[in-house]
């Protein structure tokens, strides 16, 4: 392991993009599953992808929920590595995987029992709600997957071995993108399965990235088999302090995904080849997007080391200043890259209806807007939950998710049947909600003067 971040100077942004970096690629294969699910059904047609896009979305609430505590353990973990004390590491790690493991078992129970009634509701006609539902009972090998694989990962992110968790999804992908191909479409004397071979593909990647987290742990902790005792005195008592350390944290992405798969459903009763430019664009969105979040993470860590060492505000000043500036460049080029997926997309995705293709396109203007509100955000929110303002970061979050971004949807879609432009132009004006109640916090300064988050 590298020495403990307290040891360490105060960071320039060349640190701050040592550290975000392989967030950044690991983030990008993690939401590139559903990228390369949609682009290899593709070819099967608009009904396949709505039946994908409508699997996606109930599934994803799940994984949401499971990245939330993920995010919060890896804070956890970050803190009892830069106290350089074993028990807490030991402590983090397996009260952060115990609930999620007990998140997983709910929440699969939960789809087994609703999911199928839902898809049925929601679906344009039976064959893709069918076609959901044989997606959904093979991804729910991914969702059990990614309960171990997503706390592993945090431990390792927590720990400054970013690039672990990167290396996992590198082995990972591309076996997915193989058994995707081959199931899909029948090669290699197997089944054609259709939508239902993109999930055997996710699954099977998944899988092994699990085992190769684990492996690595093994290897360099011995899962800390020879460290006794556990933070709080007991087991019982560790796995309740960090759920109550976890659950602001948790709250606020919780609300997010949500949210935005409670709009996916939304956007199911856009015609067939809207929803399709939908389901889409959306994934590309994620995927481009997570260099601006990684590196707000990152910025947030650092934040913390600094506040917990008792670093000026002068000194945070200047540190924030050049992790802005760097936010707002990676905001131009995601904006370069989403003109680009648009100059390019009847030649990345030729087998689509010319309407699908024409409402993608015509996405450009909003994706042009959105990364740079989207950026600054993501710096001040990740700054003030690092001082220890998680209460307030998620208000603004779910406020302005739950009365402003979810209703708007619902409203633009099922009562003025508005195009989906103007459905995606809510993601734009939801950032802008937040910017002032994000930035006027900032501004004020108090949290500069905030204690290090308590790691009783």
């Amino acid at each position: 392991m590298r020495p403990s971040l307290s040891a360490v100077a105060v960071p320039t942004t060349r640190d701050v993009f040592g550290l975000a970096w392989p967030m950044t690629l690991k983030a990008i294969m993690l939401h590139g599953i559903v990228v390369i699910d949609a682009y290899l059904v593709s070819p099967l047609g608009e009904p396949a992808l709505a039946a994908l896009g409508l699997a996606g979305a109930v599934a994803g609430l799940l994984l949401g929920v499971l990245l939330s505590f993920a995010n919060a353990t890896q804070i956890r973990i970050a803190q009892a590595y830069g106290g350089g004390d074993p028990v807490f590491l030991k402590s983090a790690l397996y009260s952060g995987m115990t609930i999620s493991l007990a998140i997983c078992a709910v929440g699969l129970l939960a789809l087994g029992a609703g999911g199928g009634p839902l898809l049925d509701a929601l679906a344009h006609d039976p064959w893709i709600a069918q076609e959901a539902r044989r997606y959904l009972t093979v991804f729910a090998v991914v969702i059990a997957a990614e309960a171990v694989g997503q706390c592993l990962s945090s431990y390792f992110n927590g720990t400054g071995n970013t690039r672990i968790p990167l290396f996992s999804y590198m082995i990972g992908v591309p076996i997915n993108v193989v058994v995707s191909l081959i199931f899909i479409n029948g090669w290699l004397g197997a089944p054609a399965m259709g939508v239902v071979g993109a999930a055997i593909g996710s699954a099977t990647g998944a899988l092994l990235q699990a085992g190769f987290l684990t492996y690595s742990l093994m290897r360099r902790t011995g899962a800390y088999r020879d460290v006794i005792g556990w933070r709080n005195g007991t087991f019982a008592a560790s796995v309740k302090r960090h759920l109550g350390f976890a659950a602001p944290i948790a709250a606020t992405f919780i609300s997010a995904t949500v949210a935005s798969n409670v709009c996916m459903l939304l956007y199911a009763r856009l015609g067939v080849n809207e929803f399709a430019a939908m389901t889409l664009i959306m994934p590309w969105i994620m995927v481009a997007g997570t260099f601006g979040m990684s590196w707000a993470q990152a910025t947030g860590i650092y934040v913390a080391q600094m506040l917990g060492r008792n670093v000026s505000g002068d000194a945070l000043d200047t540190f924030l200043a050049g992790a802005w500036r760097a936010a707002g460049v990676a905001a131009g080029l995601v904006a370069l890259f989403y003109m680009t997926i648009c100059a390019l997309s009847p030649w990345i995705y030729p087998d689509l209806h010319a309407d699908t293709l024409s409402t993608f396109v015509g996405f450009w203007p909003i994706l042009l807007l959105l990364p740079f509100p989207k950026g600054s955000n993501a710096i001040c929110g990740n700054t003030l939950r690092a001082a220890g303002e998680t209460i307030y970061v998620m208000h603004v979050f779910v406020w302005s998710q739950w009365l402003f971004r979810v209703p708007a949807t619902a409203v633009l879609i099922l009562y003025f049947d508005v195009p989906a432009f103007w459905v995606l132009a809510v993601l734009l004006l939801e950032e802008l909600v937040k910017f002032p109640a994000f930035h006027l916090r900032l501004i004020r300064g108090d949290w500069k003067r905030a204690a290090l988050l308590d790691l009783g």
